[in-house]
């Protein structure tokens, strides 16, 4: 089972149903006047927390104490962490700040994103006329092929996230005479933090914790003001900062033919016109499921259209350098493949399956089809699913509760026309 990071503070929730609209996979249900996720449905694109207006779901991150379980500890800063800051503020800084957290070593996640553009500008001049290829570097997205688009996960390039490759670097460049290492990503994303705990493209992630942007970017930006000294940690370019902000991945590489999409609806969108042959003419597609893309993932505190500014500001002044010095090339391919998501299947064996579907169908004809969301599920044809799963009964619905109400009405007015005369009736 998918074990995702996005979670219910139960107490806070308030049973209204605007989660279960906006979730892209049906994942969110509404029962006994509290939501619940369905964790093989959910891709932890964080929709329901920017939705919800009791502040009901969270993203769940490692807490800071995890890095004391270790004893060299390694942060690994997603390219959008550069989003706290402007430009004056140079990448030296907020790297020194994170080590004056408790850190012993920094290494960008933005270095790993160059060698991925190194490596993927190799793989689309190998596959020419292939095509179209969709991006691996968002956890959400790919899960979301999985659940949704399964017939579209040969399109999807079969490398490692930048993540996953900077734990890898940052490892290799500890040795093994410094203890127990420990890398911990910090992150703007929910999906990350799943991603190690389900490593669906990998046996096991070489990340040992996420933590979340948001729980330090107060502590780092008051170290960013003091008067700390700065040290020379930075190495990655804009090529792999901008990999912070939706386009960063697209723009960096050295090929025609690319598009960028942000947002979960516009992803589904895209996807389903891919999927159905009506977009041929691109060679690589970057999709993200936040807006803006991570600068707006729901770890990050600031404003997406302010960080993708400076996330763009920075790419100036650093430069568009590919990988100028990457060293070894290294295997970033997946050694799992990936697998479809089997929860749309009502059960394993076949003709039970098929009954299931045909009552399904039956129950769906008897909804209103308003999808007005009172039962507790999005759709009446998630509603019927549930029904049939044995999540739900049909008198949820607060139609056919009514259309039953009224039906027994009727009855018990029948009755009564034939009750036996009264014996002790006043005369």
């Amino acid at each position: 089972m998918y074990k995702q990071s996005v979670q219910l503070i139960v107490d806070k929730c308030i049973g209204c149903t605007n989660c279960i609209k906006r979730c892209p996979t049906e994942a969110i249900r509404v029962q006994n006047g509290k939501a619940l996720i369905i964790s093989d449905r959910c891709l932890d694109c964080g929709e329901c927390i920017r939705v919800c207006q009791s502040n009901a779901k969270i993203a769940v991150s490692d807490p800071m104490a995890i890095i004391d379980d270790f004893d060299y500890k390694i942060a690994i800063p997603a390219p959008s962490l550069y989003g706290i800051a402007d430009s004056s503020v140079s990448t030296d800084r907020i790297l020194t700040g994170l080590k004056h957290l408790g850190f012993d070593d920094v290494f960008e996640v933005a270095t790993a994103a160059e060698i991925i553009t190194k490596r993927t500008n190799e793989f689309l001049l190998n596959n020419e006329g292939n095509g179209p290829f969709i991006s691996s570097s968002c956890p959400a997205v790919v899960r979301l092929v999985q659940v949704s688009f399964p017939s579209l996960i040969g399109q999807i390039i079969p490398f490692i996230s930048p993540m996953e490759l900077a734990a890898r670097l940052a490892k290799e460049r500890a040795g093994n005479d410094k203890g127990k290492v420990g890398v911990f990503f910090i992150s703007p994303c929910a999906a990350k933090f799943s991603e190690i705990r389900n490593p669906h493209r990998q046996e096991k992630s070489r990340v040992d914790g996420v933590i979340g942007i948001k729980d330090i970017q107060v502590k780092l930006q008051r170290l960013i003001r003091s008067d700390m000294e700065t040290e020379k940690l930075a190495s990655a370019s804009g090529v792999g900062i901008g990999w912070g902000r939706i386009d960063g991945e697209a723009r960096a590489l050295a090929s025609d033919g690319v598009i960028s999409v942000d947002g979960i609806s516009n992803t589904i969108s895209l996807l389903e016109e891919l999927e159905n042959g009506k977009i041929n003419q691109f060679r690589f597609i970057e999709l993200m499921a936040c807006p803006g893309g991570c600068v707006g993932g729901p770890m990050t505190l600031v404003n997406p259209y302010v960080a993708k500014s400076r996330i763009m500001d920075r790419w100036d002044t650093a430069g568009a350098v590919v990988c100028e010095d990457c060293g070894p090339l290294q295997d970033i391919s997946w050694t799992e493949e990936l697998q479809a998501s089997s929860f749309m299947k009502l059960d394993d064996d076949y003709e039970k399956a098929m009954l299931m579907m045909q009552r399904l169908d039956l129950i769906e004809k008897t909804l209103p089809g308003i999808d007005c969301g009172s039962c507790g599920a999005p759709t009446c044809h998630s509603f019927a699913e549930d029904i049939v799963r044995g999540r739900a009964v049909v008198t949820s619905c607060i139609f056919v509760l009514r259309k039953k109400i009224r039906q027994l009405t009727e009855e018990m007015i029948k009755l009564e026309d034939v009750l036996p005369y009264r014996l002790d009736k006043d005369e």
